[in-house]
């Protein structure tokens, strides 16, 4: 199959035609809401409190309700050394990338380059490409981003050591609480007491089967993750100056590092790890881990700079120009990926 016909493929391929089209126009439509003043002043922060306390727990914990295999635990074992393994890479790599580069301007950079939007902005898009099994992976690999955003992050732009409130953030928000709960019901779901539904049997925390009415309501809120989140960006951007931001150098040198170098870090690590079997990574796997490391700054680690008052202006413009570029540049990785899978080089 020549590229040609790769690209024909993938154009009529309508699941990933309309979830590239789906986050495109409804950023747009919510750039365009909060323009007009339909959506007020404040109203992302609003729709991200939604998201994070109520869509992203439901969704990942619901893309747990599933069968496990030895395939799909083995992926999960190898995304969660992965996820540990390239932010410990990346600590050390965004040092050198930064060389240049001296103070704080230097440790924000290299702490913005390592942590990105991936639960706010990854996971939604995967969640619209790669279905629940993507969400899963997701959830997994996102484990270790959790651990050390709020540790090394918070050392590298506070100065201090981690105190006990980050680590309550760690590991008490309720999308990490529901990621840990999914994970064990789908790893021990054979071993928890069973509910015997006609000829099968099913661990009695299977809510996708023993208990709909509370499944039900949860795909709903799921549902609601990726629209809303698409929607909140489109917000976000009509707030803030595109001219600043496009006038950074620094900003641009960000941007192109984030959405393009990192990922592209992942897949030739990635390639290097599968074709030597030392960590067998999934097609799947692969997109998931390219997706979440494209996505432009993570609100935490912004948060943090402007908390901690280092070059909180150069964060902003990074930030924006970054997500500009992140939502230019998704829907060229999901080609990316595309070819990738079509050269069979992943499982």
């Amino acid at each position: 199959m020549n590229f040609s016909e790769i690209i024909s493929s993938i154009l009529k391929n309508n699941s990933i035609v309309g979830a590239i089209s789906s986050s495109v126009l409804i950023i747009l439509f919510g750039f365009y809401l909060r323009k007009t003043n339909v959506l007020k002043d404040g109203t992302s922060k609003t729709l991200s409190d939604v998201i994070l306390s109520a869509s992203l727990p439901a969704l990942a914990f619901n893309s747990f309700m599933q069968d496990i295999n030895k395939n799909s635990l083995e992926q999960g074992i190898n995304l969660l050394i992965w996820g540990f393994a390239i932010y410990i890479l990346l600590i050390f790599l965004t040092k050198v990338l930064y060389i240049q580069y001296k103070g704080d301007k230097k440790s924000v950079l290299e702490v913005l380059t390592i942590f990105g939007s991936t639960t706010f902005f990854g996971i939604p898009i995967i969640a619209a490409v790669y279905g629940e099994v993507g969400v899963m992976y997701a959830s997994i690999f996102n484990i270790a981003y959790r651990v050390f955003l709020y540790s090394y992050g918070y050392i590298k732009m506070s100065g201090i050591k981690v105190d006990r409130k980050n680590v309550s953030q760690m590991f008490l928000n309720p999308i990490v609480l529901a990621t840990f709960l999914g994970m064990f019901v789908w790893v021990f779901q054979s071993s928890l007491p069973q509910v015997s539904i006609g000829d099968k049997s099913y661990a009695f925390l299977r809510i996708d089967k023993t208990a709909f009415w509370l499944f039900k309501p949860m795909t709903y809120l799921a549902a609601l993750c990726s629209p809303l989140a698409w929607i909140s960006i489109g917000a976000k951007l009509a707030d803030i100056s595109l001219k600043e931001a496009f006038s950074s150098k620094d900003s641009w040198i960000y941007s192109f590092v984030k959405v393009l170098g990192v990922p592209a870090i992942n897949i030739v690590a990635l390639y290097i790890l599968n074709v030597t079997n030392i960590l067998p990574i999934s097609f799947v796997g692969l997109a998931t881990v390219v997706i979440m490391m494209a996505t432009p700054t993570a609100t935490v680690a912004a948060a943090y700079a402007i908390k901690f008052d280092k070059e909180s202006l150069m964060t902003s413009n990074c930030s924006l120009l970054s997500t500009v570029f992140s939502v230019i540049c998704m829907p060229l990785w999901i080609v990316v990926l595309e070819v990738i899978k079509s050269l069979q080089i992943f499982g």
